[in-house]
């Protein structure tokens, strides 16, 4: 049972990649180097999720274009996942203070950490808000002196909204799919079987759990021509691996290595027909879907929970269905089934949007902008105000 597709949702233009009018004084203002401040005391790892791939992709975009750009990673010297970018430039600091010496412009990555920087800084909100009150705090916190950029038009909602701040604060730029999920070829396949791939990280919040369900509806469980596939992503933590040692022990559902590089997951992609993203909104949004666009722009239909911003990632192949629900998540993947493959001119429309250039031309066309007031400064402002003396009335005798 599909969901029809929301009319309020904006359709992704074809810009072709155009670059803004902007970019040539974005490009002159961000001279020096553009840091990207990845989560202090982590690893920035290969093939896990939309983030790390976001980053690096606009990184690499940027260095292209002659933009000085940079991964900044806390606390772990080189052992912070650089071996896995030979292409993409890394700088290690020791403390999160050091950040405060940063040249140019500092772009934080999901975490608001409080540090000052030199010049006003920029957070990316790949996440939705924190669920637990006693994170909000640190939320509301770190946001006040930061411009923000979200995902989507739906992240940019949600976080408005926790933030209680103008949504028209909080700029969008779309994630992208790299230029090899379009360019990978599709090898002919002829073995009249279906083949279906689920690409997302193995945690709770993707819907691994609602597609395993799924896989014994009687109109899955029953067709024995449907061909099941996951990857490892994510099996390096806790939850991940439990999940993992479920699906090895699953005769319906055949586990492969996670692809660490954009050209081995578009080969993966191109060797199947469906892409699901059963993802739950039960107590998770997803903010955009990145694996939506990489798999359209790879010529498979995608079947997504209709929830968060996973509608904005339509590319032609993309059909809706109600989370949480293995039934209409069947009903879907038999949709998407009977639709068959995207034609070659629809995998070419699809590949023309959401490009790695769009991206970054929306980037710098955000760091373009004249420096924003943040509600940090609206505070700062009024409480010098509130500490000049008060005005001395004339007396008028």
């Amino acid at each position: 049972m599909m969901v029809p597709r929301h009319p309020w949702v904006p359709q992704p233009r074809d810009r072709g990649g155009v670059p803004l009018p902007s970019d040539r004084r974005a490009e002159t203002k961000a001279a020096r180097v553009i840091s990207f401040l990845w989560s202090p005391g982590n690893r920035l790892p290969a093939g896990t999720g939309g983030s790390e791939n976001y980053t690096v992709g606009q990184v690499r975009e940027l260095n292209r274009r002659g933009v000085p750009a940079q991964v900044v990673t806390v606390g772990l010297g080189i052992a912070d996942g650089r071996e896995e970018f030979s292409d993409v430039p890394f700088r290690s600091l020791a403390t999160l203070a050091e950040v405060g010496d940063l040249d140019g412009t500092v772009v934080f990555v999901n975490e608001p950490h409080l540090v000052t920087t030199r010049s006003p800084a920029y957070l990316i909100l790949h996440n939705p808000p924190p669920l637990r009150e006693q994170h909000r705090a640190f939320a509301v916190e770190g946001t006040r002196d930061r411009v923000l950029i979200a995902t989507s038009r739906y992240a940019a909602a949600l976080w408005a909204d926790y933030l209680d701040v103008d949504v028209a604060t909080v700029h969008v730029v779309y994630p992208f799919a790299e230029p090899a999920f379009a360019a990978e070829p599709r090898p002919t396949h002829d073995a009249g079987t279906t083949r279906i791939l689920f690409a997302g990280r193995l945690s709770p919040e993707k819907g691994v759990y609602t597609l395993l369900e799924m896989m014994h509806v009687d109109i899955i469980d029953e067709d024995l021509e449907l061909v099941f596939t996951a990857t490892t992503a994510g099996a390096d933590k806790r939850q991940g691996k439990t999940i993992a040692d479920l699906l090895r022990a699953h005769d319906g559902i055949a586990l492969v290595e996670s692809c660490r590089t954009p050209e081995t997951m578009a080969a993966l992609m191109a060797v199947h027909d469906v892409v699901v993203m059963p993802s739950t909104s039960q107590y998770w949004h997803e903010t955009f879907g990145i694996v939506s666009i990489e798999a359209q722009h790879a010529g498979c239909r995608v079947v997504a929970s209709d929830d968060g911003g996973l509608p904005e990632t339509d590319c032609g192949g993309l059909g809706l269905v109600t989370p949480d629900n293995a039934e209409t998540l069947a009903w879907g993947l038999r949709a998407a089934i009977d639709s068959g493959p995207l034609s070659d001119l629809e995998r070419r429309r699809a590949g023309a949007q959401f490009t790695v250039a769009q991206s970054v031309d929306g980037l710098l066309a955000v760091l373009a902008l004249p420096a924003a007031v943040t509600p940090a400064t609206v505070v700062r402002q009024l409480e010098e105000l509130i500490q000049l003396p008060a005005a001395i009335r004339p007396v008028v005798a």
